[in-house]
């Protein structure tokens, strides 16, 4: 079973197998199929030196790129999952054993992690998620992270936050390697007090928030948009003054970074995907805005942009990616969805994800 085969390939590092499968895996009938089947084998997934659960985030947000590809854009997509998580160290197996009976609060997972137990913590996730929910796993592990975005770069919370979304697409019953790499994280970040909540500093809306987000190129600004993202993807999980805590948590992060929007010409649309890519594999960050502008207006031209961006990204694949080019990403498409009727901000955020990208390429090549 080509699956079956994958798994195997990723678990031993083996990236030529991988490569000589790579016409199989663009002839597969349900090439998603693959990407499903990867799941707890992804949550082992480490990029070290940093902590940061990066592989098993990206994952999940793989889930926003489905209705912008065709399928011989997402076997590529699958492709290039499969060669970054091969060629990157992995956790051990957690070996499964009987949750606690007893009912667990929280304050026992806080415990657990302060002793930096990780097989205990995982344990006492496990039987909170089958005692409480994902939903409320979700809402009390942000909370918990919320207090170090500083000292993770927003990761205690955007990292926590899609892996948890994932684990709430898919029976409980599949979470444990989750879990595990979620106890693993929070012990070796020492993420183990949920901080009191902050009081809301205004009802600026989200917009001005996003604004300063996505002023600046660097990797810090681009960890901005993504950890905003984060937050306003699981609102729905939070009451109005948690979300609000949350705000001023990421507020706290981004410190005195002002607003400063750059200005664009409105710009232009292309039609052809041929075309699009020509000026993709230049790495030109403004050029490319200046040729693709106007695409944030209507949806069928969104939905377009969307789609060129994302191939582009698997087309021009080399073997090996930073996962923020997809992660953030993920953060551009919620973007460019969510707030085109504010075309400066879109364009500001496109123009952070190409620069970011274009020119980290440029320094690895």
């Amino acid at each position: 079973m080509l699956q079956e085969e994958l798994v195997k390939a990723v678990a031993h590092a083996d990236v030529g197998r991988i490569k000589a499968l790579k016409e199989t895996i663009r002839n597969h009938d349900d090439p998603w199929r693959i990407h499903l089947f990867l799941f707890p084998l992804v949550q082992r997934v480490l990029n070290p030196p940093f902590i940061n659960p990066h592989l098993p985030k990206m994952y999940s947000i793989c889930r926003d790129f489905l209705p912008y590809l065709s399928k011989e854009g997402l076997s590529s997509l699958i492709y290039l999952e499969l060669l970054e998580y091969a060629r990157r160290a992995k956790l051990e197996e957690f070996t499964p054993k009987p949750l606690p009976s007893s009912k667990v609060s929280f304050v026992d997972i806080e415990k657990s992690v302060t002793a930096k137990d990780r097989e205990e913590a995982t344990l006492l996730l496990g039987a909170f998620l089958q005692q409480q929910g994902g939903q409320e796993l979700l809402r009390r592990l942000l909370l918990l992270g919320s207090g170090y975005l500083d000292q993770s770069l927003g990761h205690s919370v955007s990292c926590t936050a899609f892996i948890l979304l994932e684990i709430i697409e898919r029976a409980s019953s599949e979470a444990t390697p989750a879990l595990f790499l979620l106890a693993d994280y929070f012990c070796k970040g020492g993420f183990q007090t949920t901080p009191p909540l902050l009081a809301a500093t205004s009802s600026v809306p989200i917009d001005r928030h996003l604004a300063r987000a996505v002023t600046g190129t660097g990797f810090l600004d681009l960890h901005h948009t993504i950890t905003l993202y984060a937050i306003e993807r699981t609102k729905s999980f939070f009451t109005p003054a948690e979300q609000g805590h949350l705000i001023a948590a990421w507020l706290r992060f981004v410190g005195d970074k002002q607003e400063e929007l750059r200005s664009f010409s409105a710009g232009g649309k292309i039609t052809e995907y041929a075309r699009f890519y020509a000026s993709f594999a230049k790495r030109d960050a403004a050029a490319l805005l200046d040729l693709t502008g106007e695409m944030i207006v209507s949806p069928a031209d969104r939905f377009r942009l969307c789609s060129f961006l994302v191939t582009s990204v698997c087309d021009l694949y080399q073997g090996d990616y930073n996962p923020h080019y997809l992660t953030g990403l993920g953060a551009l498409f919620w973007v460019i969805n969510a707030f085109h009727h504010n075309t400066s901000l879109v364009r500001n955020a496109l123009f952070q994800y190409l620069d970011f990208y274009f020119e980290n390429l440029k320094l690895e090549n």
